[in-house]
């Protein structure tokens, strides 16, 4: 949400000051060229991604991002009064934290689950559908209770963190932009993946660190600390810390097929995002709401395309990337001595003790031994998971279209 100030506010004529009268003492600062080494953009909504090439979400009260009212727009938004424009802010973060709480909270069983079964080259069932998923997830936290279908969350946010902190180093003292303008080239759009590549591989000794501990079995598992992703993943590079097997892969052999996923899930995710909020922008455009529902109708389409479209964006990358995504956790798990659930029963452990070359190998290993299908384990966790995050978003909409409804 963006704070709404008067046109051409500079800080001093806000206050009465007549720019003319300032003299020649210090002037405001008035220009966006004088502004741009100390003023940073404001964040987005909570629960956007931003994956679409050179757009933001539109500033509240800057008009009807989707070819709605247009001039009228800031009256029909207040026709509820003070008490449904303090309505619409709150929705409005309350809508962005809901969506982020399910990708990343809610949704981390069925992370957990999926992962173990990319792993898992003994497993019989390769759970391609929900139903046998739902099922093993239940005799799992039947055994072991909650605990075990929420290993190494914690560990996933520091990557997240690691993640973007790394991207926003390296646009800061490079030429690298973190960001694609409206009138981006090839050399642009080249410097951009190259930044995305980097910042992936800078993160995958902590990427391996916390993919251990969301696969390691809670049976056999300490309890580790906050901190031990980042720990473990030092030590993965410098060579120290927890025992490796021989057949450990280097970094340098997991470098390709780490930066191909992340650069590529990028892509596809900013292409599906960007088309999908091109397609609701269209069909809203021609379906224009009544005067009775203005108000409630134009802040639903403020909020909920991008977070629609993001939503689209990941399931699309992850379904179309999900083959490459299993070939990648193999190799980074391999000669990790790591031990996790078998999920064909639901209880007992078993070793991961796998002795691919390369990327190359594991390829020809997994269609030579479990088929075409062995690259989709555990698909239908992917299932569940999208399935919930899109009925929280569906509840989260009708919820919040009743709130304004009411007030209005």
């Amino acid at each position: 949400m963006h704070p709404r100030r008067p046109d051409g506010f500079d800080g001093l004529g806000y206050r009465g000051v007549s720019r003319d009268g300032l003299g020649p003492g210090p002037r405001p600062f008035s220009s966006g060229s004088e502004l741009g080494p100390w003023v940073t953009t404001p964040p987005d909504i909570p629960g956007s991604r931003n994956l679409h090439w050179g757009e933001k979400t539109p500033p509240y009260g800057a008009g009807t991002p989707l070819g709605g009212a247009g001039s009228n727009e800031e009256a029909n938004l207040g026709a509820g009064g003070p008490g449904a424009e303090q309505l619409n802010r709150f929705a409005g973060f309350g809508i962005g934290l809901a969506s982020l709480f399910t990708e990343n909270v809610l949704a981390h069983p069925c992370i957990v689950l999926r992962r173990q079964c990319q792993v898992n080259y003994h497993a019989r069932n390769y759970h391609l559908t929900p139903f046998t998923v739902v099922n093993i997830m239940y005799c799992i936290n039947k055994t072991q209770g909650p605990r075990a279908l929420w290993k190494g969350m914690g560990s996933t946010f520091i990557v997240q963190g690691i993640t973007l902190a790394t991207e926003g180093i390296i646009s800061e003292f490079t030429p690298l932009p973190r960001d694609l303008s409206h009138k981006w080239n090839l050399r642009q759009i080249g410097g951009h993946l190259l930044l995305k590549g980097l910042t992936h591989v800078i993160a995958m000794p902590f990427y391996s660190a916390s993919l251990i501990e969301t696969v390691q079995s809670e049976i056999i598992r300490d309890n580790p600390g906050i901190l031990d992703c980042v720990k473990e993943g030092i030590g993965r590079v410098v060579g120290l810390g927890v025992p490796h097997s021989k057949r450990l892969l280097s970094l340098m052999v997991l470098t390709f097929p780490t930066a191909l996923h992340g650069v590529l899930h990028y892509v596809i995710s900013s292409i599906v995002q960007k088309l999908v909020l091109f397609v609701l922008k269209r069909d809203n455009s021609h379906n224009l709401p009544t005067e009775s529902c203005t108000s409630v109708q134009n802040m639903l389409d403020a909020y909920f395309p991008e977070l629609i479209a993001s939503f689209a964006a990941s399931l699309c990358a992850d379904v179309m990337l999900y083959p490459l995504e299993t070939v990648l956790h193999r190799l980074h798990i391999q000669g990790t001595r790591t031990i996790i659930d078998n999920t064909d029963l639901g209880y007992e452990v078993l070793p991961i003790n796998t002795q691919y070359e390369g990327m190359k190998d594991c390829i020809n290993t997994i269609k030579r031994e479990e088929g075409m299908q062995g690259f989709y384990k555990g698909f239908g966790a992917v299932i569940v998971q999208y399935t919930l995050h899109a009925a929280v978003l569906q509840l989260t909409k009708i919820i919040y279209s009743t709130l304004l409804q009411n007030v209005s």
